[in-house]
C-alpha cells in the first residue's frame, strides 16, 4: 500500500474508534491550534513576517496563481516519491526547513524535531540558532539524514569551528543563509518588544563551540544590551532565562557573568553584512561537504554561484520574515533553474503548505523544497508526535497528489502538468 492510502487508511480506522489525528490535518486548523499552545511572544517570532506581511501573501498567492492539470489512465498503482541528492537518496521530496529557538515551541526543542525527523526518514537541517547543540541533535537521530545551516559570524575561526562540527556530526550538506545578515522589521516582534537572542534562547550552537566559549575570556566590546541598566521584575526575569539557558550551573553563571558575556558576545559575532561573494572561498577550503546558499532569489545570483563553486541553491524569501515586499519564491524559482542550467540541484522554500504545494514547485523545477513553519505548528501541538504526524501528512499528500495527477515518480513531474491562471 502507497504511503498515502496508508496514512488515509489508519486515520479512518482510528476513527471507527473515536480516535483523531494527534494534530489537525489543515494548516490553518494547526497554526490556529499551535497558536494556542504557545506565549504570544512565541507565536509572534514563529508566526510573523517583515513590514505589513505581504511577502508572506505573495508567497501564498504565487501558489494559486499555478492550477495542476491532472492527466489520466497512466497506470499509477506503484509510485516512487524519492528524490537524489548529491548522492543521497531521501523518501520524500522535501526537507525540514532550519528553523532556530524552538525551545519557544516545546521544551524538547530540537531533539523532539531530531526524533521525528530520524523515525519518519526526513532530513533534518540543523538551525545556526538551536535550541539544542548539533551533537546532542546528532546523537538522537543515529544514522539518519541531517545538514547543518550556517550563519556566516564576523569570526572567520567560529565560521570554520562550526562547520568542522558539522562534519563530525556526520552532517551531509551546509546550507548558508544569505539573507540573514541583518535582522528584517518585524512588527510582530517589535510590539512586543521580545528578541529571544536577548534571553539567553537559540544560541545552544555558540555555547557549545570551543571557539566562541574562548572568546569570552577575551574583551567583549559593550552592545546594546548596557544601554538600559533600569533593573525590574523583568530584567531579573530575563537574566533567569540568561542563566536558565547557560551550559553550567546557574549559580556559576551568575557569578562569573559569563551568561551575560555569552549573549553580549553573540550580538557581537552573530551577522557579517560585510560578505561578499569572495568571502565563500573561504568555506570551500574548510569542507569537503556540498555547499547550498539558501535566499537566492535573482538569476544573475544564481550564476554567481555556480561560478563561485557552490553546489546547490535554495530559492528563498525566509518565509517572508526578511524584505516586505520581496518576490514569491515560487515567482522566482523558474529564473534561477533556468540560470543554472541544470549543473546544480536548486531547492526552494516559503509558503508551502500543502503536498499539491510540493508538486507545483518541482514541475517548475525545484529539486526538492524545505517545509518550515508546519512542522513547527506540529511540535508546538503535541511534541515529537506532533512534528511526525505532520510529516506522514505532507507525505501521504504530495504521494496522492501526484499520482492523482498522473505521474508515477518525481521525475515525471514537469511544467506540463501546470496551467498558470491569467
Amino acid at each position: 500500500m502507497s504511503i498515502g492510502r496508508e496514512r488515509q487508511t489508519d486515520v479512518y480506522v482510528q476513527g471507527m474508534s473515536g480516535a483523531m489525528p494527534t494534530v489537525p490535518v489543515d494548516f490553518c486548523s494547526l497554526e490556529e491550534r499551535a497558536r494556542s499552545m504557545m506565549t504570544a511572544e512565541a507565536f509572534a517570532y514563529i508566526a510573523g513576517g517583515s513590514g505589513v506581511e505581504t511577502t508572506m501573501a505573495e508567497n501564498r498567492a504565487a501558489f494559486d496563481r499555478w492550477r495542476i492539470v491532472p492527466r489520466m489512465l497512466r497506470d499509477v498503482e506503484v509510485r516512487d516519491t524519492s528524490v537524489e541528492l548529491f548522492g543521497h537518496t531521501y523518501p520524500s521530496p522535501f526537507l525540514l526547513a532550519p528553523i532556530g529557538v524552538l525551545e519557544m515551541a516545546h521544551r524538547d526543542a530540537d531533539i523532539a524535531v531530531a526524533r521525528a525527523a530520524a523515525a519518519e526518514g526526513v532530513p533534518m537541517i540543523f538551525s545556526n540558532q538551536g535550541s539544542r547543540s548539533m551533537e546532542d541533535c546528532a546523537s538522537a537521530m543515529a544514522d539518519a539524514p541531517r545538514w547543518f545551516q550556517l550563519y556566516w559570524s564576523r569570526s572567520r575561526e567560529l565560521v570554520a569551528s562550526l562547520v568542522s562540527r558539522a562534519e563530525k556530526s556526520r552532517c551531509q550538506a551546509i546550507v548558508v543563509t544569505l539573507d540573514t545578515t541583518l535582522l528584517g522589521w518585524r512588527p510582530r516582534d517589535l510590539d512586543l518588544a521580545y528578541l529571544p537572542f536577548l534571553r539567553g534562547k537559540g544560541i545552544a550552537q555558540y555555547t557549545s563551540d570551543p571557539v566562541f566559549m574562548r572568546l569570552l575570556l577575551e574583551r567583549v566590546e559593550d552592545s546594546e544590551l548596557d544601554q538600559d541598566r533600569r533593573i525590574t521584575l523583568t530584567t531579573l526575569k530575563n537574566l533567569y532565562q540568561m542563566l536558565e539557558n547557560y551550559p553550567a550551573p546557574m549559580i556559576e553563571g551568575l557569578k562569573s557573568g559569563k551568561a551575560l558575556a555569552a549573549v553580549r558576545q553573540f550580538l557581537n559575532i552573530f551577522s557579517n553584512p560585510a560578505l561578499t561573494w569572495d568571502d565563500l572561498s573561504f568555506l570551500r577550503e574548510h569542507t569537503k561537504l556540498p555547499i547550498l546558499l539558501k535566499g537566492v532569489l535573482h538569476p544573475d545570483d544564481a550564476k554567481l554561484a555556480v561560478e563561485a563553486g557552490m553546489d546547490g541553491i535554495i530559492v528563498s524569501n525566509h518565509g517572508g520574515r526578511q524584505v516586505d515586499g520581496s518576490v514569491a519564491t515560487l515567482d522566482a524559482l523558474p529564473g534561477v533553474v533556468e540560470a543554472v542550467g541544470g549543473t546544480i540541484p536548486v531547492l526552494m522554500d516559503s509558503g508551502i503548505r500543502t503536498g499539491a504545494d510540493i508538486f507545483k514547485a518541482l514541475a517548475l523545477g525545484a529539486s526538492a523544497v524545505l517545509l518550515g513553519r508546519p512542522w513547527v505548528y506540529g511540535l508546538a501541538a503535541a511534541g515529537e508526535e506532533g512534528v511526525r504526524e505532520v510529516l506522514r501528512n505532507y507525505q501521504a499528500d504530495f504521494d496522492l497528489t501526484m499520482g492523482l495527477s498522473g505521474c508515477r515518480n518525481v521525475g515525471e513531474i514537469s511544467a506540463a502538468n501546470l496551467l498558470r491562471q491569467q
